[in-house]
């Protein structure tokens, strides 16, 4: 990267707002902020990390009245030189703005080029870049708690804590393969044992958390399968806080799948409706059943609805045997009412955990919000000290790092020399650095960033 090269790009999503943000970043950016910017003072002459009131002119035009933030490096989000011109959010003025920065010697970012930037230039390791991303995706608390802890190089101190560990051990079986004369390596293997067993457990746990990880990224594919009339839209619009399904007393109202997200305690359900399941000779609702039990089979949850109204049949008896094999809640509905089904009923042909629940009042919300949690986390997420992994190119890295040292201490037990315990641990120590970017190649660094938005 030439250190000329000035990038600029609208760092503020494009539509009517109070303010829109023009980023430029590189050597020359101070300079061609200043070819447009009227104020006090020129932008040279001001100091770093300052906000100045002025116009920005394109010839003589004035295109609008901005405030202008100057910071310079290092002490930047990129390390570079940057500004940041604050105008007025007008997809129209935004443009005009940018095309003025453009023609007076800027060009246009890449996606995530100055994310990019900022790994480049040390301001951060590639998870913590990553992790900038996951913060502006994040569709819940938990997930914007996750992405925040990552960004604060939480994982990268961890990593990093690994990596020192299996290089000591490495550094020593080379210097006493070389020197063993001051290096002795009798009874070595004992002790690599204990601590590539403490290795080890600390991966698990890495991995381990991905399962948190990607339901928290992610959030938990729910569907709501029942009979006609057992109530499935009003439970999606009760849990949505919204009339996203149309609610009649007509059976078979729903006719296709409609799929929401909503947020229960910090966590996102993709939630889908989807028609009644029967027996049915309309070929419009045959398809919509087709489509329920194709939903069902791939759901991560399904939600049970049992219409308490009525007794047990046997279309509720197949619906409780189609969930046997998977993750499921049962409702028994519309306990607003005199129920003619209990817990009890619903035993007879199935062990899931069961709800006493009202779409009309809300009773039994609460009691399925938290068995939700409970089912899909594995335990109550402390963020101050917890590190979770949320992404996937991480989970397989660390998958990878953990094959290897497996392959250490099988070769351990099995008596083989020192310097075969080297291979398997440099093959960690290199994967592992591939979540910080200490040994990632141009091909994964540019694919990483690509998935970023334009100007961040």
């Amino acid at each position: 990267m030439k250190k000329t090269d000035t990038i600029a790009a609208i760092a503020t999503a494009l539509g009517e707002s109070g303010i829109g943000i023009i980023r430029i970043s590189g050597e020359d950016a101070i300079g061609i902020a200043d070819k447009i910017f009227s104020g006090s003072k020129s932008l040279r002459e001001v100091d770093s990390h300052t906000i100045n009131y002025g116009h920005v002119y394109f010839g003589d035009e004035i295109i609008d009245e901005v405030l202008v933030m100057l910071m310079k490096a290092p002490r930047t989000f990129t390390g570079e030189d940057t500004v940041e011109i604050n105008c007025h959010g007008g997809i129209l003025i935004l443009e005009k703005v940018l095309h003025a920065v453009l023609k007076s010697g800027a060009r246009l970012a890449l996606p995530g080029e100055f994310t990019k930037r900022a790994f480049l230039n040390g301001k951060m390791d590639l998870s913590q870049a990553e992790a900038v991303i996951d913060i502006i995706e994040a569709k819940n608390d938990l997930a914007l708690k996750a992405g925040i802890r990552q960004l604060s190089g939480a994982l990268t101190e961890n990593i990093k804590t690994i990596r020192a560990k299996i290089l000591e051990q490495i550094a020593f079986i080379e210097a006493a393969l070389d020197d063993p004369e001051h290096y002795s390596l009798d009874g070595y293997s004992v002790k690599l044992r204990k601590i590539v067993k403490k290795l080890i457990t600390r991966i698990e746990y890495l991995q381990k958390s991905f399962k948190d990880g990607s339901i928290i990224r992610e959030g938990i594919n729910t569907v709501i399968i029942g009979k006609p009339n057992a109530g499935k839209s009003s439970i999606l619009n009760l849990l949505s806080r919204s009339d996203r399904a149309i609610v009649t007393d007509i059976a078979g109202t729903t006719r296709d799948t409609l799929t929401e997200n909503i947020k229960l305690s910090g966590i996102s359900l993709n939630i889908t409706d989807t028609a009644g399941i029967r027996e049915t000779d309309d070929i419009v609702e045959s398809i919509g059943v087709k489509k329920a039990i194709e939903a069902s089979n791939n759901a991560d949850l399904n939600l049970v609805v049992i219409d308490g109204l009525l007794p047990i049949d046997s279309e509720d008896i197949s619906l409780l045997e189609s969930v046997k094999d998977k993750q499921a809640i049962i409702l028994i509905n519309k306990s607003d009412k005199e129920l003619k089904v209990s817990v009890d009923d619903i035993r007879k042909y199935s062990d899931k955990e069961v709800i006493i629940f009202s779409a009309k009042d809300n009773t039994g919300v609460d009691e399925l919000e938290n068995m939700i949690k409970s089912k899909f986390i594995s335990n109550e997420i402390n963020f101050n000290d917890q590190i979770i992994i949320t992404n996937i190119r991480h989970q397989e890295i660390i998958n990878e790092a953990m094959e290897s040292l497996e392959m250490c201490l099988s070769s351990i037990d099995e008596g083989y020399e020192e310097d075969f315990f080297t291979i398997d641990l440099l093959n960690a120590y290199e994967a592992l650095g591939e979540i910080i970017g200490e040994t990632v190649d141009d091909d994964v660094v540019n694919e990483i960033f690509s998935k970023f938005c334009m100007g961040k």
